[in-house]
């Protein structure tokens, strides 16, 4: 009994590492489609913001869920819609992907009290809080390194004399950013062995 016991505490153990290489796995991929098509990625992510909102209106319609929550949530996807005119580049100190953060932090607070008031089976609540708070977030998120391969534009440019023109300044502060996919691919770099190619 004791050791059965221990058993499935080990396989938790070892799915809980299978789930996690297969996330980041995911991830990693995701990140890649999203640098290699951003058009398509903008599109996507578009139709996602459009959807999203079209389930908070039903759920206006149709059900009886609070003003407040729905109305938070259509906030929300109209400021995922601004900050998908910029797409790919995405500044995460402008104040509308500020203000985005704190409407999904706000409206996380708000699902989490209505919930906790109110019965609905865990389906129910996963599925609001994966299609109206999650999926659109998720996606931004993941295109994030996206942004790391546009070229530079002359709206970002300091004189074009001496050694500040565009590319060294874009250089220079690409250099010092993180995103996602840079940190899978320190992380896959340094953990997963390396295969060195015979010459023959």
């Amino acid at each position: 009994m004791f050791f059965l016991y221990l058993l499935s505490i080990f396989s938790l153990i070892v799915q809980a590492i299978f789930v996690t290489l297969a996330i980041a796995a995911g991830l990693y991929y995701l990140a890649e489609i999203v640098e290699e098509y951003t058009v398509m990625a903008k599109y996507v992510i578009s139709w996602m913001v459009i959807a999203t909102s079209t389930i908070h209106i039903g759920l206006l319609i149709f059900e009886d869920f609070p003003l407040y929550l729905n109305v938070i949530g259509l906030v929300q996807q109209a400021l995922h819609g601004f900050l998908l005119k910029d797409f790919p580049v995405v500044r995460v100190t402008s104040l509308t992907f500020m203000t985005a953060v704190v409407t999904l932090v706000v409206h996380h607070y708000m699902a989490f009290k209505f919930f906790g008031a109110v019965y609905y089976t865990f389906s129910e609540v996963l599925a609001y809080f994966t299609l109206c708070l999650w999926v659109v977030p998720f996606a931004l998120f993941v295109s994030l390194s996206a942004n790391d391969y546009v070229l530079p534009i002359t709206g970002e440019t300091q004189p074009l004399l001496g050694d500040s023109n565009v590319l060294t300044d874009y250089l220079s502060r690409k250099s010092k950013k993180y995103s996602l996919l840079s940190f899978f691919s320190f992380a896959k770099d340094s953990i997963l062995p390396q295969r060195n190619k015979k010459a023959f």
